[in-house]
Parts: structure tokens; sequence; C-alpha cells
């Protein structure tokens, strides 16, 4: 019995010591979040004319970096027209995400891995054409008709 209590006591000792350093010492893994950086979504939904004969309507959101959401606003803000949101640009991003998605077919927009190439292909142009600093280009709603 005696032996069996030297290898019992010295293993539930370093279960206990274990358990304590990971509760008490060890430092808490970072989670990576899922979403990098602020959702803005553009406030005016598209309406376009697609390649094929087709129409769709949409709204589209960007991921910005942190900290780089648009102001809500200010003193020295100019009020933007009816429709449109604060982003420095938007009318440059409307028209590159308008240019974009006019080139698209419906299946372009109904199949999963075609709109995940379509949105990688609007955050490109968004990033070759405008100063605006997306990380991604989120399609929220689509119908295609």
């Amino acid at each position: 019995m005696k032996g069996k209590l030297k290898f019992i006591i010295p293993i539930a000792l370093l279960i206990v010591l274990g358990g304590a350093y990971k509760v008490v010492l060890a430092k808490p893994t970072k989670e990576k979040k899922k979403v990098d950086g602020v959702v803005y979504v553009l406030p005016k939904e598209f309406l376009i004319n697609l390649s094929d004969q087709h129409f769709a309507k949409l709204s589209v959101a960007l991921v910005l970096p942190n900290g780089a959401a648009p102001a809500a606003g200010g003193e020295a803000a100019a009020t933007p027209p009816e429709g449109y949101g604060a982003l420095e640009q938007e009318a440059a991003v409307r028209a590159v995400i308008t240019d974009q998605i006019t080139d698209a077919s419906a299946k372009d927009l109904v199949e999963r891995k075609r709109r995940a190439k379509l949105r990688a292909q609007v955050l490109k142009a968004i990033k070759a054409h405008t100063d605006v600093k997306a990380n991604d280009v989120l399609f929220t709603d689509v119908a295609v008709q």
C-alpha cells in the first residue's frame, strides 16, 4: 500500500500544481477575432443591371481597420447627400462597386464561390481606385431577378 502511495501522491500534486498554474499564472491566450475591424454598412442599397439581362439589388458593407470608422459628423464635417453615409470617399467606393458588379452575371451573385471571387475583385478595385483602407467587402443582402 505504501508503494502505491509513493506514486499517487506526486502525480496528484503535479495535477493540482498544473491546474493552479493554468488558472492563476498562465497568460490568457489571445483569441483571434473572426471579423478583424469595424463593419461600415453603406447606407444606400445598390440596384444594378447585370451583364446577362438580369438585375441585382444588394446591400454592401466594408470591413475597415480598427480606428478607421468614419466620423459620425462634427462641426467641420459636411453633411452628405441623402442616402449616403459618413465615409469620406463613399461616392468613389459606390462607383467602383457598381462598375465591378455591372460586369457580373446573375450566377456570380447567386453561387457562393463566384460571389466570394466577386467580393475579392471588388475589394481589389476599391484598394486600387480609392484611398479607403478596407480589409474586406461584404454583400449583406442580395436579390437577383
